[in-house]
């Protein structure tokens, strides 16, 4: 049983796909048994808490959960797509696909602060999911992706409370099916779920998305760079042996210009930077060294295939003295 907000001492690590299967039927009893057959409302994200709360709540009470999934325009390369591909297509899930993109991107034209960018986008957040809650009847329930880290952080959470902001009419009984667990637990439960791995082994991804990676004020043609060239260090990681190996990767696409030459012209154009670091705790980082014929080819692809860019920068910068991300 997994009641309360307190680790029982005894509780048994989730290591082996059987003490996943014991926990995910443990799970699914306690599901049925508090949600009955009212509905529970869940934001679902795409990274692996809120997909695994997901898929759990899919196995307990099926179309009673509805499921919704914000793209706010800041998301990576296909993720969008594959959230709905994995639960809707393959789980069958009720789900509610929104594409916020222009509602966001409007409203963070030409604001430059990372802190009041990051407001921007979770009050928006907040609003659009508001919006759609309240196109729902008969919700009951929220589930959260809430995880053991977030409880020692952050103290106890209540069972009502106005989670997220969110207004008094539309406070629902929380349903918190993984928040003992610890992240490897949570990788190891959804993995035994059947989602796929680089949703279940996803690098840590920021609230705000690549908001915070494309600096400054956030330009739509800079944010496609940033996104086709994070896709890009991602695709060759992956076919050089190093997504399961470096901690967390990504490209950032800074708000200043610099000459080139392209096509035998010159060109003014944007940087790519690449960041890559290991870390155990996130409070320091070290830098990962990658082969240099690797950073070659890389280099390459991103100037070739990114429209507005012409240069291609490694940081060198372990934490501290940088942050993991630049905003």
């Amino acid at each position: 049983m997994t009641t309360g907000n307190v680790r029982p001492a005894d509780m048994e690590r989730i290591t082996t796909p059987e003490l996943a299967q014991k926990f995910i039927d443990e799970q699914i009893s306690e599901l049925r048994a508090q949600i009955g057959d009212k509905k529970v409302l869940l934001a679902l994200s795409g990274g692996v808490d809120s997909s695994v709360v997901a898929a759990l709540l899919i196995k307990a009470v099926g179309k009673q959960l509805v499921s919704v999934h914000v793209n706010h325009g800041l998301l990576r390369k296909g993720e969008p797509e594959q959230v709905v591909r994995v639960f809707r297509d393959e789980l069958d899930a009720n789900l509610v696909y929104v594409d916020a993109t222009d509602r966001f991107l409007d409203k963070l034209a030409g604001v430059a602060d990372p802190e009041q960018k990051r407001k921007i986008i979770g009050a928006e957040f907040i609003r659009v999911f508001e919006e759609e809650a309240r196109k729902l009847s008969g919700i009951s329930f929220l589930a959260q992706g809430t995880i053991y880290p977030d409880i020692v952080e952050s103290g106890p959470v209540k069972s009502h409370h106005n989670v997220g902001g969110l207004p008094e009419d539309l406070q629902f009984e929380l349903v918190e099916p993984i928040k003992l667990l610890f992240k490897d637990e949570v990788r190891v439960v959804g993995k035994q779920l059947g989602l796929p791995d680089n949703m279940v082994f996803r690098q840590p991804f920021p609230g705000p998305g690549l908001g915070v990676r494309c600096t400054g004020a956030i330009t739509r043609d800079r944010l496609e760079a940033l996104r086709e060239s994070d896709a890009i260090l991602r695709e060759e990681f992956a076919k050089n042996g190093l997504e399961g190996k470096v901690w967390q990767y990504f490209t950032i696409v800074p708000d200043y210009k610099s000459t080139g030459v392209k096509d035998n012209k010159r060109s003014w154009d944007w940087p790519v930077i690449i960041r890559a670091v290991n870390t155990r705790d996130a409070m320091t980082a070290t830098i990962e060294e990658i082969p240099y014929a690797l950073l070659h080819h890389i280099t390459q692809r991103i100037i070739t295939e990114v429209p507005g860019v012409n240069r291609v920068l490694y940081d060198l910068t372990p934490k501290p003295t940088g942050t993991i991300e630049w905003e």
